[in-house]
Formats: structure tokens, C-alpha cells, sequence
């Protein structure tokens, strides 16, 4: 008996989701009876990859889902489905820019050099009218609604739930909130591996908006969803480890301004390579138009828009773009709620390896407010003003390129450059408003 079969058997599973997630961060799935999975698990789900968004034709052959099965999560709230994630091959062959196959890639990569990438994410939602039209909650209006004890409360119904069920699937959640802007929550879980994080991160966004749809509620992860209000971060938090996960190769004192915040010479090195590289990380951990309505905002009002627009790092300071908190870690506050979740940690990899390959100086810690003094600092670069800027900067960046590899990039960069030509030959109504009576 195979091992997803055992599973159903044993869980009283009827159903898998077999499930992976392409280019542009959207989940794909097949629901297949359990009486069929021992074939599946062997063999994969046939999909026709032209028809997501994947970089292939109509003429390419069947490309095939493989469940992983040591990934399987049960579903809390339907438990007779089961959610599997899957890695996508075609001919035998990985295909090579299916995001959690670029991740596997990178985590090989980082395994041969001896260490091991754990992460933690907060991926911030809003809770929306099922039109996505206006906030759900009309008593929502504070000023300042961020940790709103009501707030939260009126909500309480959903955010209890996926909590629940996070507890009940052993991700060790520990603290949920109402965040910065009215209608806006963030739940958090334990670090852990890359590519549990990642799984864990797609499988959240798939159970949010199953339970937030089932509470009559539409829940988005978009960046920005409201003109004025703080958009919706995904902050990564990072640590690398020996092999065995039990020595953090991050923590020490390399001395001056890497040791005084608690990381090691190596962290300093990873630290230096997401800086080196983050113009360029921006159309990867920024992937959408509205992407760049947040981290190039202006004052939100709830006074600050919490997202940076310079690469800079500090300490235990919110308004950089990498934020030390404490020793041994550090907070990447660039990426969005649009990233692609396997593509975020693959892309966090491979700018922290080629940091240390490279022995990259993560250049001068900034200990200022950059939201009121970021005009002093005239030596740190920009990030992105827009989706095409941070294409362009990516496509620049062949180390970058190379090292989420070749077949990947040429591929993103080619279906983003369409999204981008699709969104400029959008006619609007500001175009309307503002150029009619020219």
C-alpha cells in the first residue's frame, strides 16, 4: 500500500488535493479519490501547463504533478480531504522553473555548503465584503486600529478558527492580531525549515480564504487593496543553521557593526548578499503592479506605511528594509502578500548564498528613522519605483539570474514583462479624467 493511501486509510481521507503553484504565485490543483492516489503518487496528476501560468505552449506534453506525501495536510475543517503539495515534472524531467522546484534546487545548494535555512513569515490579509469592495467589518474605522482590541474581537469567529486548526496541525501558532490598517490581521506560526515554511505558507493563504469565505467574508492577501490604508507585508524572518539544526550559524560577534547587533561573520555575509542584491529581489518578493503602491506610499493614515523604499539595515529599528531584532536572525520587511511562497524562500537563498560566496559587505547599519530622517541617507540605493524598474533590475542581475537558474529566469521575466505590457495598454479612468479636456 502506498503512502498516501495508508494515510486515507487511516485518516478516513477521500479525497486529495493534488496541488502546486506556479509562476505567479496561484495555486493548481486535482481532486482525486483516494481509491486512485498509490497511482498518482507514483506516477503524478496530468496537467496542461499553458493553462496556468507557466512559461509553456499548447504543444507541450502532459506535464505531471508528483505528490510529495511527507507533506500531506489533512484539512481541519473538511477532514475527509487531504492537501498535498506536488513537484512538477515533464518527461521524466524536474521542470525547471516550477517554483518549488527552484526552492529544492537551492536548498540542495545551501545543503552542500553545510548549512540549512529556516524561516519564519507574517503574512498580513484583509478581511473583505465578498465583492472585495470595502472592508467587512463597518465599525472598523479607528484612526490608529493597529492591536484594536474590538476590532479583533468582532472577528473573532475567524481568526479563532484557522488558529484552532493551526494548533491542531502542529505549526505552533503564538500570537494573532488586528494589524496596522482597519480590516487588516496577521496570525503567526513557528519558524522552521525553508520548504515547510513554504508549504506552510501556500497551504495558510488556501485556508484563510476557505474559512474567511465560509464566514460569508472575502479574505486578500494583495499588497495594496485600499488606496490610504498600510498594505499588506509578508516579512520573512531568517536564521541559517548547521545541517543538524542545532547550531545557528548566524549568531555570534564578528565584531564592529555586524557583532554589535549579534550576528557572525557569516551572517553578516548572507545579510550582505540580500542588500547586494535587492533592487533585483524586488520583482521576486514584490511580484505585482500594486506591489509598488506600498512600498513606494506615501503616509498611510495611520502614520506610517510600515514598507521600506531604500535598501537599508539597522538594528532592532521598523523602518529599514532589513531589520536585526536580536541575536542570530534578522527580519527581511521587503517582500508583499503577492509573493509566490516557495519563490520567496528561493530567492532569499540565493542572494544570502551568493552573499557568502561572495564575502559581501552589507554596507553602513543606519540607526535613524527613515521614514522622518530617510532624506539624510544619500549613498543607499532606491528600491524599485515599479514593477518594470524591478524586472529591468533582475534581468541586470545575472548572478542573481543564474543562481535561481537560467531556465527560471528567462521564463519570469518574459510572462512579467507580458503582465506588465497587458497593464499599460489598460485604458483607465484616470487617463479619461485627466486628459479629456486637454
Amino acid at each position: 500500500m502506498s503512502k498516501l493511501a495508508k494515510f486515507a486509510e487511516d485518516n478516513g481521507v477521500k479525497y486529495f488535493m493534488i496541488s502546486y503553484t506556479d509562476l505567479f504565485g496561484g495555486q493548481r490543483a486535482k481532486l482525486v479519490p483516494a481509491a486512485a492516489i498509490a497511482d498518482m503518487e507514483e506516477d503524478g496528476a496530468g496537467f496542461a501547463g499553458f493553462a496556468t501560468w507557466l512559461d509553456l505552449t499548447p504543444a507541450h506534453p502532459d506535464m505531471l504533478a508528483v505528490p510529495d506525501e511527507d507533506a500531506v495536510i489533512q484539512l481541519p475543517w473538511k477532514p475527509e480531504v487531504a492537501w498535498v503539495p506536488a513537484d512538477c515534472i515533464m518527461e521524466g524531467e524536474p521542470v525547471e522553473q516550477a517554483p518549488r522546484n527552484v526552492l529544492k534546487k537551492l536548498i540542495a545548494e545551501a545543503a552542500e555548503a553545510g548549512l540549512r535555512v529556516k524561516t519564519g513569515i507574517e503574512a498580513e490579509f484583509f478581511l473583505l465584503t465578498p465583492e472585495g469592495d470595502a472592508i467587512s467589518d463597518p465599525f472598523d474605522t479607528a484612526e490608529k486600529p493597529c492591536y484594536d482590541q474590538q476590532a479583533v474581537m468582532r472577528r473573532y469567529d475567524v481568526v479563532a478558527e484557522i488558529c484552532d486548526y493551526m494548533l491542531e496541525l502542529g505549526w505552533g501558532p503564538y500570537q494573532n492580531d488586528h494589524e496596522d490598517a482597519n480590516g487588516q490581521f496577521e496570525m503567526n506560526w513557528d519558524f522552521d525549515d525553508a520548504l515547510v515554511t513554504a508549504d506552510r505558507h501556500s497551504f495558510f493563504k488556501f485556508m484563510v480564504k476557505s474559512i474567511a469565505e465560509k464566514h460569508g467574508l472575502r479574505a486578500t492577501f494583495m499588497p495594496k487593496p485600499i488606496q490610504g490604508l498600510t498594505g499588506n507585508g509578508c516579512h520573512a524572518h531568517i536564521s541559517v543553521w548547521d545541517l543538524d539544526g542545532k547550531t545557528n550559524a548566524f549568531a555570534g560577534n564578528a565584531g564592529g557593526q555586524i557583532g554589535e547587533v549579534g550576528l557572525s561573520e557569516q551572517g553578516g555575509y548572507f545579510l550582505g548578499g540580500i542588500m547586494k542584491h535587492a533592487e533585483a529581489l524586488a520583482a521576486i518578493t514584490n511580484p505585482t503592479v500594486n506591489s509598488y503602491k506600498r512600498i513606494n506610499a506615501p503616509r498611510t493614515m495611520s502614520g506610517a506605511t510600515w514598507a521600506p523604499n531604500t535598501v537599508t539595515w539597522t538594528g532592532n529599528n521598523r523602518t529599514h528594509m532589513v531589520r536585526v531584532p536580536g541575536p542570530g536572525r534578522f527580519e527581511l520587511r521587503l517582500p508583499d502578500g503577492a509573493v509566490n511562497p516557495y519563490l520567496l524562500q528561493a530567492v532569499i537563498i540565493a542572494a544570502g548564498l551568493s552573499g557568502i560566496r561572495s564575502k559581501a559587505d552589507p554596507g553602513k547599519r543606519y540607526d535613524i528613522d527613515m521614514y522622518a530622517e530617510g532624506h539624510t541617507v544619500t549613498d543607499a540605493p532606491r528600491l524599485p519605483l515599479n514593477m518594470l524598474d524591478a524586472i529591468r533590475a533582475y534581468d541586470a542581475d545575472p548572478e542573481l539570474k543564474d543562481m535561481l537558474g537560467n531556465d527560471f529566469s528567462a521564463s519570469y521575466i518574459k510572462m512579467k514583462h507580458q503582465e506588465w505590457n497587458s497593464f499599460v495598454s489598460h485604458f483607465s479612468n484616470w487617463e479619461k479624467q485627466h486628459t479629456l479636456d486637454i
